[in-house]
């Protein structure tokens, strides 16, 4: 069997400029791969990162390296000795597991023996603005079961004070993105508590973990951009509490699935995430939601026009609106 491989970029513009304690962006820039067998088609987007040393140029070049390599679905689980955990994976795994499930006639949840969701909450996120700003952008939200909010090391107790003002009936989980250091994490995680904030994602650089190693906090940390991969969570067992796990960060479902499984053996909390992409990034992460104690894929809520059948939010509630984007048999 043979198989031909497509790779191409797109961008999604966003509804408003999208605010990080790294940056601001203004679209979401994916990768496309879509593997045909002659009868069926599998695709799958990936989301680039930067942070990570990551470009589309850069991507769609790994892609093309390799793609004559792939001949068969059944390379699934051989395509960590061809890419390393990234979006590149990503994009090539996740196109492979839809283009597997209409070989077989099973949807991707029955192959990987997870539940199939029709609908679950998805944190919606707040960027980063002025306390004020960030109070009106909240109030809109406040129907929601949980928000997220980033913040960088600025007004955090105010900002998260104002935020809760107008939602009080919302938990929160609030991302630092790297931008704290231990001495504010010390001082502000007891006022976050009283706000309802219920997770505290990434609040120091990845390179200053051992910094948490004597640390007793009351409400859980989650390892963002210091966990990629199941080879991570030994170093980071002591450390964190709860882990993030995103596609792009795991070069795909097959390392994600591997991720949380590891991690439920070891009684870590689950948070599944995304960068910002369209709702055919999500599809894939969106399986893990069944065994995941916080959802954030609210990346499609971000983008001014989303993919033809892709999810729907209201009130933070994330539905499926077809069954046909991704994963399902054919």
């Amino acid at each position: 069997m043979s198989l031909d491989i497509r790779v191409v970029t797109e961008s999604f513009p966003l509804i408003t400029p999208f605010r990080i304690s790294r940056g601001e962006k203004t679209a979401a820039d994916v990768v496309v791969v879509s593997i045909t067998d002659g009868k069926y088609r599998g695709w799958a987007e990936a989301v680039p990162y930067t942070h990570y040393g990551e470009t589309i140029q850069a991507v769609c070049r790994q892609l093309e390296s390799i793609k004559d390599q792939i001949v068969s679905t059944q390379q699934l689980h051989q395509l960590s000795s061809l890419l390393p955990a990234g979006s590149a994976r990503n994009a090539l795994d996740c196109a492979l597991w839809d283009l597997h499930s209409k070989q077989q006639h099973r949807s991707v949840a029955e192959l990987a023996g997870m539940p199939q969701l029709s609908s679950c909450h998805s944190a919606q996120t707040i960027s980063i603005d002025s306390v004020d700003d960030m109070a009106k952008a909240a109030a809109k939200l406040a129907a929601n079961k949980v928000i997220k909010v980033k913040l960088d090391e600025q007004d955090v107790v105010a900002r998260m004070q104002a935020i809760h003002a107008v939602c009080p009936n919302s938990e929160f989980i609030v991302d630092a993105n790297e931008a704290w250091g231990i001495e504010l994490l010390e001082k502000v995680v007891e006022p976050l508590r009283e706000c309802n904030v219920a997770l505290i994602e990434q609040p120091l650089p990845s390179g200053d973990d051992q910094a948490l190693a004597d640390f007793k906090s009351s409400i859980p940390i989650c390892a963002d951009e210091s966990c990629h991969t199941s080879d991570d969570l030994e170093r980071l067992l002591p450390l964190y509490q709860a882990v993030n796990i995103k596609l792009d960060k795991t070069g795909g479902l097959t390392e994600a699935l591997r991720l949380l499984r590891l991690a439920k053996q070891h009684n870590l909390k689950i948070m599944v995430g995304c960068m910002v992409g369209s709702s055919l990034a999500m599809a894939p992460a969106y399986l893990l939601a069944a065994e995941a104690d916080f959802v954030d894929l609210d990346g499609p809520a971000l983008i001014a026009k989303d993919r033809p059948g892709g999810f729907g939010f209201v009130d933070g509630k994330m539905c499926i609106n077809s069954q046909s984007l991704w994963g399902q048999a054919e």
